[in-house]
């Protein structure tokens, strides 16, 4: 069984910056695509950033140049550095793998359980 466990949301004022991370756990094989999505409150979830085995990212526009996604594939973990936040980036941020894992060789993807991210003055 999978888990994903997310931190360091919170609450910060605009042009603040927050670090989130996601551990996963299990019978994990191999990690390929880490992602980072975010929904507010009445709108889809969306993808905000993506970071491949090899390390090639993709980011939605709106956060490019200000959200960093990293990785570390010994840890299973993955990171997403958010500065210069703003009030439109309030949502709850999830993390979601694609990894294969011993019990079921063929990938699929596993979601974290979300952590809050709150941009207020």
């Amino acid at each position: 069984q999978v888990q994903l466990v997310e931190s360091g949301g919170g609450w910060v004022q605009p042009g603040e910056s927050l670090r989130l991370s996601c551990v996963a756990s299990g019978n994990i094989l191999t990690t390929y695509a880490m992602d980072w999505y975010r929904q507010a409150p009445g709108k889809q979830r969306e993808l905000v950033a993506q970071i491949a085995f090899g390390g090639t990212t993709n980011y939605k526009s709106s956060v490019r140049g200000r959200f960093t996604i990293s990785r570390d594939n010994a840890k299973n973990t993955v990171y997403l550095q958010m500065n210069d936040l703003k009030p439109e980036d309030t949502a709850v941020y999830y993390c979601k793998i694609l990894a294969n894992t011993e019990e079921r060789l063929s990938a699929q993807d596993y979601w974290g359980q979300g952590t809050q991210v709150t941009v207020s003055s």
